[in-house]
């Protein structure tokens, strides 16, 4: 399974298709997500961002971060932004035992849910394994994934270049990956105001997973 294409090939929706890749619809609406946050300065600077453009999104948070900045978390929700689970301290899961797998994802749950109601998941790297995944789901976790990936933490990327990956692949229902992390914030910085703009110009809404 091929995690770094840029846009998500139909066969990997098709063979996984108890992840959610897309919400396809007719509103022209788009998901925005952020991943790896809350980072200090680095996701107030996002959230102003969308502030500026009346655009929503949802953060996958790492338990860890929350637990740090909790003040920063509580922003995105108080600005009417969905928060995910991103597990307590970023784990692979294609390399990481069940149990502690799943230790992770609930450290991290009861932390949002002092804040915060939903089950949205987003396993780190986009790596979980099929036994890991059924047994987030029968615990009522929601596996978002994604249509459009930026690509904004790869250091070798140019801003430029992230930012074409998200405007040539872009249709009503993406969900496009962005992070609001210290590795990533060069190609954020310079890809999401724009990101922002050629979406408002296109006749695109922002909005948030639920």
């Amino acid at each position: 399974m091929n995690l770094h294409w840029v846009k998500t090939h139909w066969s990997i929706k098709k063979l996984f298709s108890n992840y959610v890749w897309n919400i396809p619809n007719n509103d022209n609406k788009v998901y925005l997500t952020f991943d790896d946050g809350p980072t200090p300065e680095i996701t107030e600077w996002t959230l102003a961002q969308l502030k500026s453009y009346n655009a929503k999104a949802t953060f996958f948070c790492i338990g860890n971060n929350i637990t740090k900045y909790p003040e920063i978390f509580k922003k995105v929700i108080t600005e009417n932004h969905s928060v995910g689970n991103h597990t307590f301290n970023h784990i692979n899961g294609w390399k990481t035992p069940n149990r502690d797998y799943l230790n992770e994802v609930e450290s991290c749950q009861k932390i949002i849910l002092e804040h915060s109601t939903g089950t949205l998941f987003r396993p780190p790297y986009g790596k979980v394994s099929v036994s890991k995944s059924m047994k987030l789901r029968k615990l009522g976790y929601k596996i978002i994934m994604w249509d459009v990936l930026s690509r904004d933490f790869d250091t070798t990327y140019s801003p430029q270049k992230c930012l074409e990956n998200v405007l040539k692949n872009v249709t009503s229902g993406s969900i496009i990956v962005f992070h609001d992390s210290q590795k990533a914030f060069r190609n954020l910085e310079y890809t999401l105001p724009r990101t922002l703009k050629f979406l408002k110009e296109k006749g695109f809404t922002c909005d948030r997973i639920d």
